[in-house]
């Protein structure tokens, strides 16, 4: 079973479309797109995505991918 990310559209307008475009090339990630998910304070101070529930932030959009592949290898059994 693949990883999931799932991204809130109003942080994709802070950087995160560019880790969501990337992610969505990888065969190896599902990655998903949501109105709200419900992290307001998470959202508003930077860079985050959920990797299989799990808050994932980065300071800029290059560090947050890094970040969710580092986290995905840390906690993701395959």
């Amino acid at each position: 079973m693949n990883p999931i990310v799932e991204f809130c559209i109003s942080n994709m307008a802070k950087g995160g479309d560019y880790v969501y475009n990337k992610l969505d090339q990888d065969p190896g990630v599902d990655v998903l797109e949501y109105g709200c998910l419900q992290n307001c304070g998470v959202c508003s101070s930077g860079l985050y995505a959920l990797v299989n529930g799990d808050i994932v932030e980065g300071d800029s959009p290059d560090d947050l991918l890094q970040n969710i592949y580092k986290h995905i290898e840390e906690t993701c059994i395959f």
